[in-house]
Formats: structure tokens, sequence, C-alpha cells
């Protein structure tokens, strides 16, 4: 990801919450921040392959991810960060929760957003999250994720 990607990203997370601080529109109500090694999500495909894939990513983040060869491991860690923020910022990490409930989605426009599934879904509900906004960064041998659950309350 380029510099000015990532500052678009963050633009963007920065208007969100900003927005999301006002008298009458929805608030940032719970914050998840990671930060991923990439070396080792790249021994992870190595050794476990299409194994450790299937397990934690969606299709479609597959797909994404294997586009691009030279980014693949990049693409991969920061998924895996955004997937570990969320569990974070909805406190899901004793809930068991599948770790394909919390999916990245890429828009047309290149930005994020995560979608959730099952206990992922649950959780954000019981918390009346409507909205889940993800940045994502990665720079040499790191790769990071901040998540904002965003509520009406």
């Amino acid at each position: 990801m380029w510099r000015s990607e990532v500052k678009l990203h963050a633009e963007k997370l920065i208007h969100g919450l900003s927005f999301g601080l006002s008298e009458t529109g929805p608030r940032a109500s719970r914050i998840g921040i990671d930060l991923v090694h990439v070396p080792r999500i790249q021994e992870s495909l190595r050794e476990f392959g299409e194994r450790f894939q299937s397990k934690l990513f969606t299709d479609a983040e597959v797909a994404y991810a294997n586009e691009s060869p030279a980014h693949r491991n990049e693409r991969f860690a920061a998924r895996f960060a955004a997937k570990e923020a969320a569990i974070k910022a909805l406190s899901l990490s004793e809930a068991g929760v599948d770790w394909k409930d919390i999916e990245v989605v890429r828009r047309d426009d290149g930005s994020c957003e995560l979608a959730l599934q099952g206990k992922a879904r649950e959780a954000a509900d019981a918390l009346r999250i409507h909205r889940v906004l993800v940045c994502l960064s990665h720079d040499g041998e790191y790769a990071a994720a901040m998540v904002a659950a965003m509520s009406d309350t």
C-alpha cells in the first residue's frame, strides 16, 4: 500500500471518528488495534499453505491477497491484523469466534470496511454497533490495523 493510500484511509477513519463525536451522529464506542510481523504470516503461509488461508480468510480475502504475488504476504498480514483488532474492539477474545466471521471488504474506492457474521455479528448487535470502520497499513516487515466500532448510543 502506498503512503498516499495509507494517508487517504487514515483521513477517512479520522473523518468517521470526528463525525462520530457529534451530538446527533453515530459514535465510535470501541476501538481495537493490532500489529503483525509479516514474516510470521509468510512462514504460516509457507508451512500450512491453503489450510492456513481457508481457516482464517474468506474466499474474497484470499482472492484479493493472491491477486498480487508481490504484496501477498502484506495483504494477508493486514487482514489478520484487522481481524485481531476487531476481536479487541468487540471484546471477542473469549467468545470462540470463527476467523472468517470477520471479513475485510475492499470497496471500489480502495477503502475497506468489516463485514461481520456469526458470533462477531451477535456481539456487535448486543453492543448496538451498526458499522465497523477499519484502517489497514503495511510497511516493510509490519502490518497494522485499527478498528472503530460505531454505535448509535
